[in-house]
């Protein structure tokens, strides 16, 4: 996030650079910045005649750098931005003649999404060399949770961690869609507010009762009442809470219970960052612990896996509810 900072600081200082490489497989911050150069390098009066956006699937890497060569008018610059340039990746190699010489007077922004470029290849370091090359990493799912408390915090908001977890749960990785969540929370509850489950209830429609979360929460806690009651309301509403996900997760929790059993540090805050979740969940892990031994949860680990290969039609006939409820009474018994 610092180097995104840096690089918008620099536009706005005047420092701009001839050609913006943008790759890799996180597409939220690419288009984060790409938008941003569509939108303030040029005036509105310069980008009629000097901006032009084309896409990756329409063009050949000599028609952009045809269109990169020309001068801007009655403008210092021109703008010329390829989105989905990932579509070019067979010939993207041929960028390092332009990279060598680029035409001073253009910004080339190049959205190369879900790839990278080469280190070793020569365009790669002609465009570093006197361009920007910047690579936009796919965060893990246990650093999404801080990325919304610090965009939300950027915005003059606070969320609680079941709330940012639920968000999590619900949306993945996917910081664009999260980024659309969080517009649509900040547009509706005034600044200053600390978000939580129900708000995320009321205003997206992830039920603060119903759902993953709750479900490993009430498992580790052997509350059968409570696990039957959620996964009863998920065989109601499979679209929402898909049983690859539950699989997921659970696995997820349980592997994680397996290296707390391993831990000798027990302290809140080196389980945190062994576990890689934030200390307010480790009171769950706990618990988990007291109520699974180490051999039950390599068990568990087992049964898991069995399920997820159900849940593909290998090797049983069941529906995902079956499935579900079959595994649930296995884990808890």
């Amino acid at each position: 996030m610092n180097e995104i900072n840096n690089i918008v600081a620099d536009i706005k200082s005047g420092n701009i650079k001839p050609i913006y490489f943008l790759m890799g497989d996180e597409p939220y911050y690419i288009d984060k910045i790409s938008n941003y150069i569509e939108e303030n390098v040029l005036d509105e009066s310069e980008k009629g005649f000097n901006q032009v956006v084309m896409y990756g699937r329409d063009v050949s890497i000599d028609e952009i750098i045809s269109s990169a060569k020309r001068y801007p008018m009655m403008a210092e610059r021109q703008v010329l931005i390829v989105k989905e340039a990932q579509d070019l990746s067979r010939t993207i190699e041929k960028l390092e003649s332009y990279a060598e010489n680029p035409q001073p007077t253009t910004v080339l922004v190049v959205n190369y999404k879900y790839k990278k470029l080469d280190k070793r290849k020569k365009a790669y370091k002609a465009i570093a060399k006197n361009g920007l090359i910047y690579e936009s990493k796919k965060l893990y799912e246990n650093q999404v949770a801080d990325w919304i408390r610090r965009v939300l915090s950027g915005k003059k908001y606070n969320i609680e961690p079941k709330a940012s977890q639920l968000l999590v749960e619900f949306l993945g990785t996917d910081l664009s869609k999260i980024s659309n969540e969080l517009d649509k929370l900040t547009t509706v509850l005034p600044a200053e507010t600390i978000i939580n489950a129900s708000h995320i209830e009321e205003n997206i429609g992830i039920s603060k009762d119903f759902n993953n979360f709750e479900l490993r929460k009430a498992i580790g806690e052997k509350n059968v009442v409570k696990a039957n009651r959620i996964i009863n309301y998920f065989a109601q509403n499979p679209k929402n809470n898909p049983l690859v996900m539950t699989i997921s997760l659970l696995n997820s929790f349980f592997t994680q219970l397996l290296m707390f059993h391993g831990l000798k540090d027990k302290s809140k805050g080196s389980v945190a960052k062994a576990l890689g979740v934030n200390p307010y969940f480790v009171d769950d892990y706990v618990t988990g612990a007291r109520n699974y031994p180490m051999r039950k949860v390599s068990q568990i680990i087992g049964l898991l896996r069995e399920a997820d290969v159900k849940s593909k039609g290998v090797g049983a006939n069941q529906s995902h509810e079956d499935i579900l409820k079959e595994l649930l009474f296995k884990i808890l018994h």
